[in-house]
C-alpha cells in the first residue's frame, strides 16, 4: 500500500470568519465582497431631512378667554343643511394646498373656544363674541370644540349641527374642517379666518 502525503491544514483567522485552507466556502468570500461593496456605496449617503409635521401632537387644553359681553354684529339663523360626522367647508377661491394644510393641522390653531356643555342659546353669542375677538386679535386660525353630541337628548349632536350652520354665515370665515384626531377629531373644528377682517 502506497501512502500519499497530505499537506497540513492551516487556520486563517479573519475579522469576520474563520476558514480552513482548502475547505473555505466560496459563498463566504462573495458575501464579504457584497458587504464591502455596500459600505463603499453608502459612504457618502446622508439622511434625508423630513420637514413634515409629526403625526402626533400633545393635546392642548382649552384656554379660557375673557370674552366681552356686547351686541353682536352679525345675526345667525338656522340653515337647512345636513351635518355629517366630518365637517368640511370652504369658500370659492381657497387654494387646495391651504385647505389641505388646515385639515392636517399644519396651520396651527392660535386659540380655542370650548362650547362643550353649553345650551344653544348660550353657545350662539359665545361663538359670535369669540370670532369677533379673534379677528380683533389678528388670529388666522382658531379651534372650536363643539363635542360629539353623546350627552344630547336623542343622541343628536346639536352643538355640532349649529356650529356647522353658524360658521358658514360669517363673512370672515374662509374655511373650516374637523380637527385632526390628535386635536379633538370630529368633536372640534379648525376655522380659517380672513386676513382682510383681521386687525393687528
Amino acid at each position: 500500500m502506497i501512502l500519499q502525503s497530505v499537506p497540513p491544514l492551516t487556520l486563517n483567522y479573519d475579522a469576520e470568519a474563520v476558514s480552513i485552507s482548502g475547505m473555505s466556502d466560496p459563498q463566504d468570500k462573495t458575501d464579504r465582497d457584497d458587504r464591502d461593496a455596500f459600505r463603499a456605496a453608502m459612504e457618502d449617503v446622508e439622511p434625508i431631512s423630513d420637514e413634515r409635521p409629526p403625526p402626533y401632537r400633545r393635546k392642548r387644553r382649552p384656554e379660557p378667554l375673557n370674552l366681552p359681553v356686547g351686541d353682536e354684529e352679525q345675526a345667525l339663523s338656522d340653515l337647512a343643511i345636513e351635518t355629517g360626522d366630518f365637517l368640511e367647508f370652504r369658500r370659492p377661491g381657497i387654494q387646495d394646498r391651504v385647505f389641505h394644510d388646515l385639515r392636517r393641522g399644519v396651520i396651527a390653531a392660535e386659540a380655542t373656544l370650548d362650547l362643550h356643555g353649553l345650551r344653544v342659546r348660550e353657545a350662539k353669542p359665545a361663538l359670535q363674541r369669540y370670532l369677533t375677538q379673534s379677528l380683533g386679535g389678528g388670529r388666522r386660525c382658531v379651534r372650536i370644540i363643539h363635542g360629539k353630541g353623546r350627552g344630547s337628548d336623542g343622541q343628536q349632536p346639536v352643538l355640532k349641527q349649529k356650529t356647522n350652520q353658524w360658521l358658514r354665515q360669517f363673512d370672515a370665515v374662509l374655511a373650516f374642517v374637523s380637527a385632526p384626531r390628535w386635536d379633538g377629531g370630529t368633536g372640534a373644528v379648525y376655522v380659517l379666518l380672513s386676513g382682510k377682517h383681521r386687525r393687528r
